[in-house]
């Protein structure tokens, strides 16, 4: 029997609910393996954004940059595995089909892995260090 999940997506492991309310609660953990992770394999420009007094999704943002798609592939899955060893769930992964941007998610912890265009133009670590910058929602229809 065939997956119907595409390549670019990576299903959720089901993780224990325990296990993830351990991840949860001790995100700086979780955030210094992933920046470990992301040395290992000579990411560029690694910075880490707190922003869990900006939203209730996630504590900390890592965003890192790499030099091809074969790296923004390798980084994404070293990380994941780094994440594994330690116990910690992966709730999903993205974009490592195009491997220009990928996204793992470990709940607490978002981690993004972008080629440099793609970073600068999208900018994130300006979006989420400035929120004053961010486009106003657009008006409610009456």
């Amino acid at each position: 029997m065939k997956s119907s999940s595409s390549p670019e997506h990576t299903p959720p492991s089901v993780p224990n609910p325990t296990s993830l309310q351990r991840w949860v609660s001790n995100p700086s953990l979780l955030a210094q393996t992933v920046i470990q992770a992301l040395e290992d394999i000579k990411a560029k420009d690694i910075e880490q954004l707190e922003v869990r007094t900006l939203t209730s999704l996630f504590d900390t943002l890592i965003i890192a940059s790499a030099d091809s798609t074969r790296q923004t592939r390798a980084l994404a899955r070293h990380v994941e595995d780094q994440v594994r060893a330690l116990g910690a769930p992966i709730l999903s992964t993205e974009g490592q089909h195009s491997g220009e941007w990928i996204l793992v998610d470990l709940g607490s912890v978002i981690v993004h892995i972008m080629q440099p265009a793609v970073r600068t133009y999208y900018d994130l670590t300006t979006l989420w260090q400035r929120p004053g910058n961010r486009p106003e929602a657009p008006p409610r229809a009456a």
